[in-house]
Formats: structure tokens, C-alpha cells, sequence
């Protein structure tokens, strides 16, 4: 737990202003976005404090695929079930604005918007999926 990262916090529900969604896992939370990318945009992060995606290793696709279920799961709850326009990914060091792993959950991608769709643009140098 690191006490001045912001998703640590979220994760131990000590941000009143974030509310959390509904989460099958213990060690993943996921809620939406403060900046919006797409009508649906949600992140899921693990609870524990891990770094950035530059940081996963092999035993970590186990991890990332549960990521990866949380953002189907929340999408299919928010009545969004059209799962082939959906990005997922994560930002590449050093565009990461918070430095505590996230998967970027956006849905439709098919309305994500200009500067979205190159914030959000799949397998760049910034953004892998």
C-alpha cells in the first residue's frame, strides 16, 4: 500500500468520491474514469499496489485476464454488450499518469473521439492493448 497513490486509496475506499463498482474479485476494483474517454470508461486496478504495465511478467497474464473480465463483466452490467467495440489496454511508461497498473476499459470505440481515439490508439507507442 502506498499512501500517496491515488488508486491505492481508491482501492481501500478512502476516496469518498470515487464510488466503486460492482467487482467479482477481492483483489480488483474497478470505477469509472474522471475523464472520460467514451461513453463508457471504467478502470480496473488491482488492489495491491503493482507498477506500471512495463512491470507485468508471465505469471502476472492470469492477473491481466481477470482485468480483462471485470471490464467485460461492468460493461455488460452498464447494458453495453456489443464486446467487439471495446479498447483495452494500458497506457507505456512514461504516459502513464498514475503510476499504479490500470486497464483502460472504452466503450463504444467506434465513438471514441479525436483526441480519444489517439490517446487511446491501440498498439502505439503510448498505449498497448
Amino acid at each position: 500500500y502506498d499512501g500517496k497513490c491515488v488508486f491505492c486509496r481508491i482501492a481501500r475506499r478512502e476516496e469518498p468520491g470515487t464510488a466503486l463498482l460492482p467487482c467479482e474479485y477481492e483483489d480488483l476494483v474497478c470505477f469509472r474514469d474522471r475523464k472520460p474517454g467514451a461513453p463508457h470508461h471504467y478502470l480496473v486496478v488491482p488492489v495491491e499496489h503493482m507498477g506500471s504495465c512495463k512491470t507485468l511478467k508471465t505469471e502476472h497474464i492470469p492477473l491481466v485476464k481477470r482485468m480483462m473480465e471485470v471490464g467485460k463483466a461492468v460493461l455488460q452490467k452498464n447494458n453495453f454488450s456489443d464486446l467487439n467495440d471495446v479498447r483495452m489496454g494500458f497506457h507505456w511508461p512514461p504516459f502513464c499518469s498514475i503510476a499504479h497498473l490500470h486497464l483502460h476499459v472504452l466503450a463504444p470505440a467506434s465513438q471514441l473521439g479525436f483526441l480519444s481515439r489517439l490517446y487511446y490508439r491501440i498498439n502505439s507507442y503510448w498505449f498497448i492493448t
